[in-house]
Order: C-alpha cells, then sequence, then structure tokens
C-alpha cells in the first residue's frame, strides 16, 4: 500500500509517498508543489494541478493531511485553510481514503512526543525512511505526515485481524 501525505501550504506543499509492507515502510518519493505569487485563484489552481500530478505520478491507495492551527493572523489562516481544502480535494477526486491528523499527533506517531522539534521529527523520518533526502523541510513533513497515517493503518490492520 503507498501512502501520500501532505502538508498544506500556499507557497509550499509538502508531499511525501511511502510504501506500506507489512510491518516495512519504504520511502518512494517526496517533493513539494509551489504556487509562488499572484491572484489567489491562480495560486490554488497550481497547487491542485501539481498535487494531481503527484497522484498520477506515484499511484497512493491513501492519503493523509494535516490539519491546520490557527494563529494570530486570521487572513493567512484563512489562506492557509483554503490551500489544505485542495489538499483534501485532490486526493478526494482520485478516491482515496484521507486520514488528517493534528501536527502534535503526527509528532507522537513519529518521535513518541508530542511537542517535539522540527529536528527531532526529520531525525525520526530518516530513521523510520533509511537513505531519504528531503527536498524540503516541508517535504520532510510530509513524510511524518505520510508515516503516522502508516501507522495508525497497521494499527487498523492489526484491531480488524483480531476481531475476525
Amino acid at each position: 500500500m503507498r501512502v501520500l501525505g501532505i502538508d498544506p501550504g500556499l507557497q509550499n506543499m509538502g508531499w511525501g509517498v511511502i510504501e506500506l509492507d507489512g510491518p516495512r515502510l519504504r520511502h518512494i518519493a517526496n517533493g513539494v508543489v509551489h504556487s509562488d505569487k499572484g491572484e489567489l485563484g491562480d495560486r490554488l489552481l497550481r497547487l491542485y494541478r501539481g498535487l494531481c500530478a503527484v497522484i498520477i505520478a506515484h499511484a497512493p491507495s491513501a492519503a493523509a493531511v494535516e490539519q491546520t492551527f490557527v494563529n494570530k493572523d486570521a487572513v493567512g489562516t484563512l489562506k492557509l485553510g483554503q490551500a489544505r481544502g485542495i489538499a483534501l480535494l485532490a486526493p478526494a477526486e482520485a478516491g482515496l481514503e484521507i486520514g488528517e491528523y493534528a501536527p502534535n499527533a503526527v509528532k507522537k506517531a513519529v518521535v513518541g512526543v508530542g511537542h517535539a522539534g522540527k529536528e527531532q521529527v526529520q531525525h525520526m523520518v530518516r530513521h523510520q525512511l533509511p537513505g531519504v533526502v528531503f527536498e524540503s523541510a516541508d517535504a520532510a513533513d510530509a513524510l511524518a505526515i505520510a508515516i503516522c497515517h502508516a501507522h495508525h493503518l497497521q494499527s487498523r490492520s492489526i484491531r480488524i485481524k483480531v476481531r475476525a
């Protein structure tokens, strides 16, 4: 099973694809879709098309998106929410099951601590995906989101097997 992790952002939307094979995780690809500057509609369209291209190229079977946190800047939060809408729309249109995770849940799943720093998260992503090279910090975050969802899928699969 391939899992696409998405770190929503209006200027830089990180993405990472991993493969789940039993208990093993393997890095497939990671990158960033850039929207640069310009009209909001055009920027969202670039994000959407870029994310659709990632989905076509890597054929994930599930996706996960980080939930947006509210910050002091209401306008920035709203724009980030619109980018997050694109992060949900593209995989939904492709028919993918989508998991949504709070930043602390991702950190806890990857590091074991909900308030871990970015460096700790990146270290543990490198540990769980040996040889991975991040295109950017946004791509590293997206891989962490994918790992979090993979762990969720693994535990859900174990619960189903135990019940059967």
